[in-house]
């Protein structure tokens, strides 16, 4: 269901040579937070969480896409088999479940945009999903960062962040801050932690 660490950091360097950017070190970045905070969150698996943190992003591959890169990254992790992996591609993006709060472009096909639809209609998210999207929200190319400035910044480059999905970031970090027991900064080393 999901690949061994080496190999998901295979998948994600390659990735890159198909579409060199910033968002490699975003993704490792996300694998990092999502690693320290499963480390104190009972009954979570860290290296699954690196794992599914590292490969959230990996449907920019196939190109500079907004949307298209939940559908590309979802079809890409299944035709490989790893069914967990292609779930946290399509959830990093929908605290809710449905497309109505997604920040960028439709830039999918219909049936693209239809096979979004359906898989999320039937997706159980846990905290596998929830941990993802909060890291996805605290995670830069350059390291750790607020959480509200990150949102700040979606903003002013998209020009809008839906009030839910602002507050459910700050809900989800308030979350694991009390499955952790600790400052959620503190937790993912966000004045040290740097992806280069």
């Amino acid at each position: 269901m999901l690949p061994s660490r080496e190999q998901a950091e295979e998948l994600l360097r390659e990735a890159e040579t198909c579409n060199p950017g910033p968002w490699g070190n975003h993704s490792r970045t996300v694998a990092h937070c999502a690693e320290k905070i499963a480390m104190e969150c009972p009954g979570m698996d860290a290296d699954k969480a690196y794992i599914l943190g590292l490969l959230h992003d990996i449907g920019r591959k196939f190109g500079v896409r907004h949307l298209g890169h939940v559908s590309d990254g979802y079809s890409y992790m299944k035709s490989l088999g790893f069914e967990e992996a292609a779930q946290i591609c399509l959830t990093h993006s929908f605290h809710n479940q449905s497309i109505d709060v997604y920040i960028g472009k439709f830039d999918t096909t219909e049936e693209e945009l239809d096979m979004i639809r359906e898989a999320l209609k039937t997706v159980v998210m846990d905290d596998y999903d929830r941990l993802i999207q909060l890291c996805d929200a605290l995670s830069g190319a350059e390291g750790v960062l607020d959480i509200e400035e990150r949102m700040a910044d979606v903003k002013r480059r998209y020009g809008a962040y839906p009030q839910e999905k602002w507050d459910g970031n700050l809900a989800l970090k308030k979350y694991f801050e009390e499955k952790t027991g600790r400052d959620i900064y503190l937790v993912v080393e966000k004045d040290s932690f740097s992806p280069k």
